[in-house]
């Protein structure tokens, strides 16, 4: 049955909000809260939204994810890297790098295929960075484990990208060594990595010039707005990556512009109701009956992952003699994972047809269980790192005789 759009986006926005209060009211990051409502209302749970409805709501992921990857941009500040050096890139091929590795080696040992463990494994190295972004806002986190933690999960897709490139051309080479190049499969992630960037970042630098003439609020976000969805579109058509691009515009933007703290600001004023919609969508395309099928390898895929993370970000953060308070909390945070991992994995089926749907099941296995839970620990470790002020209640003063 079709639902009318506007009426299930006001369902989902209610909803949104009244399970994010009763997340609030149990000490749970809002974003978990979002998620637990788009389950319940979805065709998972009680099928109020159904299947179709939340078919025709994709934009909503696209423009949220556009806006995220340009808030993360914001903070790329050449001060900041000329100040850390290159502790977060070290960082995010490490984490992505032992997760993968690990992740493989727990597979081959469980004695599953050579190119179905590469090709899995590699997409473990994904992280999403939507989920994690919303915990730090909301919590106002700031230190060295925040800061650092906002540069590797934006890196993290770069990483994922060009590793996943690099597997599927080894497990292509392995089943067709005569039809395949490792060379001409790595060349696709190469560009659409490198094509994101540049073109960003060309974005970036123009807007700097409508900037010049429009001064006042209203028309400033216009001009954002209208960037962000060139940017999101122009990917599209190159087949490039969206979230690189769009980093980059925003990255161009806070190097460039004296006013980018205003902008940001600009951004957090108009995009609560947009996340509120990515995270509830998230939630209801979340699919509970794919559960049974989890089996050994999606075990041997989750908990590997994690520590996979937690390893190769202590790791990184040790070579670079990182703070201690990195090195120990950093890889929790990393432990949500969604959006490109799922297209990975639907990649994975045109690929490797003969492992894309158990590619796909573990996949979606582990996204359900990653973005539940990974809020969560991501406020934890996040507060153990003393970035998280404990609430305090205000009390009334005293009266004095």
């Amino acid at each position: 049955m079709n639902m009318n759009v506007l009426i299930a986006l006001a369902i989902m926005i209610l909803s949104g909000m009244a399970l994010g209060r009763l997340a609030k009211f149990c000490k749970l990051p809002n974003v978990t809260g979002y998620l637990i409502a788009g389950l319940l209302i979805g065709p998972s749970v009680l099928n109020i939204i159904p299947a179709e409805t939340i078919g025709k709501l994709d934009i909503i992921s696209e423009v949220a994810l556009g806006f995220i990857a340009f808030s993360i941009g914001n903070e790329f500040k050449i001060s900041y890297f000329k100040r850390v050096g290159v502790t977060p890139i070290v960082i995010a091929v490490l984490e992505s790098l032992v997760a993968v590795i690990l992740v493989i080696a727990g597979l081959l040992i469980a004695g599953f295929p050579l190119p179905y463990a590469l090709v899995l494994g590699a997409i473990a190295a994904a992280t999403a960075p939507a989920a994690t972004i919303m915990v730090i806002r909301q919590y106002k986190a700031k230190g060295p484990v925040t800061e650092t933690l906002l540069s590797v999960v934006a890196l993290d897709d770069a990483v994922a990208l060009i590793l996943f490139g690099l597997a599927v051309a080894i497990a292509q080479s392995l089943g067709n060594p005569g039809n395949s190049s490792i060379l001409a499969s790595m060349l696709q992630p190469t560009i659409e990595i490198l094509g994101g960037v540049g073109l960003g970042f060309v974005m970036g630098l123009l807007m700097l010039i409508p900037l010049r003439w429009f001064k006042k609020d209203g028309n400033r976000m216009c001009l954002i707005f209208a960037f962000v969805f060139a940017g999101i579109g122009l990917a599209d058509l190159l087949n490039l990556s969206a979230l690189l691009l769009c980093m980059a515009m925003g990255a161009a933007l806070a190097n460039f512009s004296k006013d980018i703290t205003h902008l940001s600001k600009l951004c957090d004023y108009v995009t609560p109701p947009i996340f509120l919609l990515f995270f509830v969508t998230s939630g209801a395309e979340l699919d509970v009956s794919v559960l049974p099928t989890l089996g050994l390898v999606g075990v041997i895929y989750i908990v590997l992952r994690v520590i996979g993370k937690m390893a190769g970000a202590s790791l990184g953060a040790w070579i670079c003699k990182a703070p201690a308070v990195v090195r120990k909390y950093l890889g929790p945070a990393l432990m949500p994972q969604a959006g490109v991992a799922i297209g990975l994995s639907l990649l994975a089926t045109t690929v490797v047809p003969e492992y894309g749907a158990s590619i796909r099941a573990v996949t979606l296995c582990a996204t359900l269980i990653y973005e539940l839970i990974g809020p969560a620990v991501a406020k934890l470790t996040l507060t153990k790192a003393g970035e998280i002020e404990p609430s305090v209640k205000k009390r009334k003063p005293e009266k004095t005789a």
